[in-house]
């Protein structure tokens, strides 16, 4: 059969003096033409040469009916097979777009028993390390296993690279020291394995990962341990209980985080386990660790920015005492509240309050409590929550400089320079240390002993607006620093390192809840805020670039006034 290709040839370089030259040449291609192979007979892995004619367009190679594999082509004349698992017997075929051509004689494969030879085997290897085999006929090794002195079941390396006489492969898991080495191969009907009694051995250093003495506490979710010893990199996974950690680790140290998991509130005894060698061995390192999940969620050294107006901060201002997550600005109008994005300011009359019939619940719902500090005039910053004002939430910004093609109102956290209220309603009440009540609140926030907030720890009296006997009249959307702190300067001056044990209650309320008349009615939850230091600094003649850094408290279920006595 002949296939034709019309080539067309277009001179690089016009002739201006005469017509363009176009030529045509007729190419003829034929299909590829056997003339010979050898071997004849061969193993696995080995290379057949094929001799014959208009090899160099071949595609595809059978050896009977099973596809092997071109391993070079040589030239138009010649080219080189490898013969794969599979073939048995049979001609050889080359195909090619012309069409194919097939050997006059047949191809049987000789089914070579590999072996390793035991004196050039290096004596002793690490788990993972790489080790060169040398032996015979090992391209028709289809599995090389190591089998740990007095066990039964072997474990399969890698190979990494092979050829007739050498294979490089990674030692695999085994239980023990010492190790016999067998090949997997086809003998032309089945696999077999070479005899393992006079196999080649090999010693396997086992490095165990150790941990020095650590007297486990209960530990809460959340919270890191961190443990010391040799060959900690070894360890692949901590789990508690049924719930795997996240690790940390270097060869001498192991920090885990216990998981949430599903625990229910309160303790869980399990056991606490290292696993180690690919997860085939484990450690128990406390039969009865005690996991502790609060009554109450808890939030530790958040970090908040103001506004965003200065390379070094992290553009993250909003957070979530709901998830503990800090959110970056540019996140505020797809992920933490498109509600409010969607609506642009249009939802509420006045502070707290929406237009009736602008929100509905399951989107007032579908937007996670969050809150922020901002700059405002009179040197001072401001604790706000999302729907108290229309005026703070433009004031922040996605960038320290406008990228090429946008300006500064492009890139504040709405897009422009509009006038955009938030969509949870969340108010604070700041706790007066010269209060006796309010005093032993703040120093059970200060001295981490809040375990639970609910009805029953902090009853709420709807009738004269208290909490926990707390009077919360006046509970507020935003309120300024001048009112919960004494930094004051007459010049604005950045002032880090500005340390404080500050207080707030805060209440988060249902869709259309807030009364400025009776402010302990329809609460969703209660938290507690607690400012640790503020960095103070100074952007635009404000406290723009200043870090807040705090602690927060807050509960877990929504508040069940039937609850309550």
């Amino acid at each position: 059969m002949k296939r034709y290709h019309l080539l067309l040839a277009v001179a690089a370089t016009l002739i201006w003096t005469a017509c363009d030259q176009v030529s045509i040449d007729e190419v003829i291609d034929h299909e590829p033409v056997i003339t010979a192979f050898s071997p004849m007979t061969a193993p696995v892995g080995a290379e057949i040469t094929v001799t014959g004619e208009s090899l160099q367009n071949v595609t595809e190679a059978y050896i009977g009916s099973v596809r092997v594999e071109i391993a070079s082509k040589v030239s138009n004349k010649l080219l080189t097979l490898r013969v794969v698992e599979g073939v048995t017997s049979g001609p050889v075929k080359l195909v090619s777009p012309a069409g194919s051509g097939l050997s006059s004689a047949s191809f049987q494969c000789s089914f070579a028993v590999p072996s390793i030879k035991g004196a050039l085997l290096q004596p002793s290897a690490a788990l993972g390390d790489e080790i060169l085999l040398s032996g015979e006929y090992l391209n028709s090794a289809k599995a090389v296993i190591f089998t740990a002195v007095g066990y039964e079941k072997g474990h399969e390396a890698q190979i990494l690279t092979r050829s007739d006489k050498e294979l490089i492969v990674i030692v695999p898991y085994v239980e023990s020291a010492d190790a016999r080495i067998t090949l997997r191969y086809f003998d032309g009907s089945k696999d077999l394995e070479t005899a393992r009694d006079n196999a080649p051995g090999i010693s396997i250093t086992r490095y165990v990962p150790t941990f020095n003495p650590y007297t486990f506490e209960k530990t809460a979710v959340g919270r890191s341990i961190t443990l010391t010893g040799e060959y900690l990199n070894n360890v692949d996974r901590i789990t508690v209980g049924d719930y795997e950690a996240q690790v940390f680790k270097s060869a001498s140290e192991l920090s885990f985080t216990v998981p949430a998991g599903e625990f229910p509130d309160g303790d869980s005894v399990v056991p606490l386990k290292a696993w180690y060698f690919d997860n085939n061995e484990s450690l128990t390192l406390a039969e009865s660790f005690t996991v502790f999940v609060p009554f109450v969620r808890f939030w530790q050294n958040i970090e908040m920015w103001c506004d965003g107006r200065v390379e070094e901060n992290s553009f993250a201002s909003f957070f979530c005492p709901e998830n503990g997550k800090l959110y970056a600005n540019e996140k505020w109008k797809t992920d933490l509240d498109p509600v409010a994005f969607k609506l642009f300011g249009t939802q509420f009359g006045s502070a707290n309050q929406p237009k009736p019939g602008m929100i509905s619940d399951e989107e007032y719902n579908s937007v996670l409590p969050y809150f922020f500090f901002s700059s405002v005039s009179g040197n001072v910053l401001q604790l706000n929550g999302p729907a108290n004002s229309n005026g703070q939430i433009k004031n922040f910004f996605i960038n320290a400089a406008n990228p090429a093609g946008t300006t500064a109102h492009d890139n504040r956290v709405p897009g422009s320079n509009s006038s955009v209220t938030g969509t949870p309603i969340v108010c604070f009440r700041y706790l007066d240390p010269g209060n006796a009540v309010e005093n032993e609140l703040i120093t059970k926030v200060i001295n981490d002993q809040i375990e639970k907030i609910n009805e029953e720890l902090f009853p709420i009296d709807v009738e004269n607006s208290k909490i926990a006997g707390i009077s919360v009249t006046s509970l507020a959307g935003g309120i300024k620093s001048e009112n919960f702190c004494d930094h004051q300067t007459k010049e604005l001056v950045d002032d880090p390192g500005y340390k404080r044990d500050i207080v707030f209650l805060v209440a988060y309320y249902h869709n259309y809840g807030y009364n400025p008349d009776a402010r302990a009615k329809n609460i969703k939850r209660l938290g507690l805020l607690h400012i640790k230091q503020i960095d103070w600094g100074v952007f635009n003649n404000k406290f723009a670039s200043s870090k807040v850094l705090v602690d927060c408290y807050w509960q877990k279920y929504d508040y069940d006034y039937s609850k309550l006595n």
